[in-house]
């Protein structure tokens, strides 16, 4: 069965925040309200719609190579700078990196990359798992993001449940997925959603914070998708990946 894209809609402080890493808050410092969110999605909205039609249009005509590159990304942002790692990843692309390489050569290019030389084994290893089939066939033969997000879990080494949400919905097919980084972490702290922000989810941890968050976006009338790019602008000052 297909996998379909998991879509919902209803409808610079720093660029270069990262979307990993972990920290704790104290929710008393600085509460949020859904006015709030409002006030700040209003103008920023067309910004993120466009963001994720741009993300749906990849899933419709990327080639597998592009949908490895966003692959590799998602491989690459655990502690580091979004910014780093996607030009990281231009880098891999012109050298002719992203294919059939020793991890020492990619490792190289990663400049700025926290745990360069674990991450570009990543890369490898990854790259050679979709030898037999396809990427793209591998993604299209699940019934769900969900169950896509638990075998990329599972199978591609260095993918955890954000970074493996991250790579499907920058993809167009996880839009109901939550990424749970720090910055939306510390948001829905100060949101009221969660108690604390955890230093390590486990898998039922993260899972039951998506169904709060899930629950949340539906209170506040901002679709997923939305209001993850929604909180990480509110972080970053941009609407990036």
């Amino acid at each position: 069965m297909a996998i379909h894209p998991d879509t919902d809609i209803k409808s610079n402080s720093n660029s270069n925040n990262n979307r990993s890493s972990n920290s704790r808050v104290n929710p008393e410092r600085e509460l949020l309200d859904i006015d709030d969110l409002h006030e700040l999605y209003r103008p920023i909205k067309p910004q993120i719609e466009a963001r994720l039609s741009d993300f749906r249009r990849i899933w419709e005509k990327a080639s597998d190579v592009e949908l490895f590159r966003e692959l590799a990304f998602c491989l690459l942002t655990p502690q580091s700078k979004a910014k780093t790692c996607w030009k990281a990843v231009q880098r891999l692309e012109r050298k002719c990196l992203m294919g059939k390489v020793e991890p020492s050569l990619v490792s190289e290019e990663l400049v700025g990359v926290r745990f360069n030389q674990r991450k570009a084994e990543y890369i490898c290893l990854a790259r050679s798992r979709f030898d037999a089939a396809s990427l793209r066939e591998t993604l299209a033969s699940f019934s769900s993001p969900a169950a896509a997000r638990e075998w990329l879990v599972d199978n591609i080494k260095g993918l955890g449940y954000k970074e493996a949400s991250h790579f499907l919905r920058n993809i167009g097919l996880g839009e109901n997925l939550a990424i749970l980084d720090r910055h939306i972490l510390k948001n829905l702290a100060l949101l009221g959603v969660i108690d604390e922000v955890p230093s390590s989810p486990t898998k039922r941890l993260y899972l039951d914070i998506e169904k709060k968050m899930t629950a949340f976006s539906r209170q506040a009338e901002i679709p997923m998708g939305h209001l993850d790019l929604l909180l990480w602008y509110k972080e970053a000052g941009e609407v990036f990946k």
